[in-house]
């Protein structure tokens, strides 16, 4: 997928980065990573590159080199559309329905996962301006396509064709995500095995001679349903559809009683009219041309810097609005709209949390065409009883539910990084079902899978498969796509160009980490 018009990704590879601190263990070398500044970006390029496990902070991108980082990062993302809330994601959805319908206040913190939910991967702006590019703008701008082919002639005898010299838009075959009905879902656990209970010892258990114990809610739904039922009768004393009537209520009550309650059952609930508060999300493109993103800068920067302070303990010069910018509203990725994308588009968007007039949580998020990615979320310390952190990514695991119905591609929640050697960070696989990336053959494996694996080594490849490769390694290091001196030109030719030492261990390292399909749609930029 790539919109019609749009300029291909431009990146600048900066290698492998030295050690710097890392945010989980403390380590103040041990962090290791790969990382590149993506001067702009196609929203495809970036949905293929976080399934080969990078990542972006800002406009910097990054890869943590797995099998030598201290703490490995596994890229973890939930299957949105059979998400399933466990009794401690009720428990938050309940607590901010009840504060917003009736102005109940609970100070009671979950246990079971932290307050800051999927906000921990800040980590990465320590060291995402450290190689900020310094290159000029007017440098990144390729000439025009007709001076681009004149360097088709000079690889003639290695048969590069035009092709694939022209800037051009390569369409990207979307991959099978969502199966039929009768064939699992990729990455989908398998069935428990059935349970075999037997039966109670004499004297104990339940007495079969009797009928069995009912919940006092579903007594009370049935009184309700009766007395529903009594006013229906009485209301179409003489229509012949009376029975009918009966029936479909009966039948309608029954499914909804036995069926868990969704995400949407809990959000899109109606309020009374008296309710004390009011909460709105608006999704707001991160653009200085959109008028509600200018309007609310500033309240939302200075939720920004309120919250890092008392969260993360920076200090005021450490979150102003130039590093809000830098790290939350400056994005590499092309705003696209398709046809069979989403009415709001892809592209990066913040999701602001309006209650009652002002912001009190803001989740940082790129649509993508398979996927909402998470960036990061940002709170006001004073809302943390209504854990903003677990409420906001139910909240957008619902969002990417509703994106699919418009775009049936959409059908994941990407959560950043699951972290399995710090306990504090595993809250990540408690979003069920969900699946961990292999960080040597880039397949997803079920998370049930890779965690007795991790119990053993902080470093694995879940792919079970010892002959199993990478589909997507490079294989041809001169198709490459380079810029170099505002020309557009495969690294086959840009190689007998270049002057000075060979760069083409730094080209072979990039490509392995990119893959054939970016580097050969993407452009490497050379000085």
């Amino acid at each position: 997928m790539e919109a019609a018009g749009s300029s291909p990704s431009i990146v600048e590879y900066f290698g492998g980065e030295d050690g710097y601190r890392c945010g989980y263990c403390k380590n103040e070398t041990g962090n290791l990573s790969h990382g590149m500044w993506a001067h702009s970006m196609t929203v495809q390029d970036y949905q293929d590159l976080i399934d080969r496990g990078w990542r972006r902070s800002g406009k910097y991108v990054y890869k943590p080199i797995m099998n030598q980082t201290c703490c490995p990062q596994y890229t973890i993302r939930c299957q949105a559309l059979c998400f399933q809330t466990s009794k401690s994601h009720k428990k938050v959805l309940k607590k901010m329905l009840k504060f917003i319908s009736k102005g109940d206040i609970s100070k009671v913190v979950s246990e079971e996962e932290p307050m800051d939910s999927h906000i921990e991967d800040v980590v990465a702006c320590d060291f995402a301006y450290k190689s900020e590019s310094h290159v000029s703008q007017s440098e990144l701008t390729p000439l025009s396509v007709d001076h681009t082919e004149r360097v088709e002639n000079e690889d003639k005898d290695t048969g590069v064709t035009k092709e694939e010299v022209n800037v051009q838009k390569v369409e990207s075959g979307s991959p099978q995500i969502c199966a039929d009905k009768d064939t699992p879902v990729p990455g989908e656990p398998s069935r428990p095995a059935k349970i075999v209970h037997a039966p109670p010892k004499p004297g104990k258990g339940a007495d079969l001679s009797k009928p069995p114990c009912r919940k006092a809610k579903d007594i009370r739904k049935e009184r309700k349903l009766q007395k529903l039922l009594q006013n229906q009768m009485c209301t179409f004393e003489d229509s012949p559809l009376q029975a009918g009537d009966q029936i479909f209520l009966l039948q309608n009550s029954k499914s909804k009683t036995n069926q868990p309650k969704t995400i949407e059952d809990f959000i899109f609930v109606s309020l009374p009219d008296d309710a004390p508060h009011k909460l709105e999300v608006r999704l707001v493109p991160v653009s200085f041309e959109d008028s509600q993103f200018k309007s609310s800068f500033n309240q939302s920067a200075t939720l920004f810097a309120k919250y890092q302070m008392a969260i993360h303990k920076d200090t005021p010069s450490d979150c102003g609005e130039n590093e809000f910018t830098r790290f939350l509203c400056d994005s590499p990725l092309e705003a696209e709209n398709a046809p069979n994308g989403p009415e709001c588009g892809y592209g990066s968007f913040h999701q602001q949390y309006w209650l009652d007039g002002k912001i009190i949580a803001v989740g940082v998020i790129d649509i993508l065409p398979y996927c909402v990615s998470s960036v990061y979320l940002y709170y006001d310390p004073d809302y943390s009883f209504l854990s903003l952190g677990v409420y906001s990514a139910l909240r957008e695991i619902a969002f990417t539910r509703q994106l699919h119905e418009k775009a049936p591609d959409l059908c994941f929640y990407y959560m950043g990084f699951y972290i399995h050697s710090c306990p504090k960070m595993r809250y990540k696989g408690q979003y069920r079902p969900s699946d961990l990336l292999c960080p040597e053959t880039y397949v997803w494996t079920p998370i049930e899978q890779c965690l007795p694996l991790l119990e053993h080594s902080k470093y694995c490849r879940f792919n079970q498969d010892v002959k199993a490769v990478d589909e997507g390694r490079i294989k041809e290091l001169g198709r490459v796509r380079v810029l170099h001196k505002r020309t557009v030109m495969p690294y086959s030719v840009y190689k007998k160009r270049r002057k000075g030492p060979s760069d083409e261990a730094s080209v072979q390292q990039y490509a392995s980490l990119v893959g054939q399909t970016c580097s050969e749609r993407m452009l490497l930029f050379r000085s």
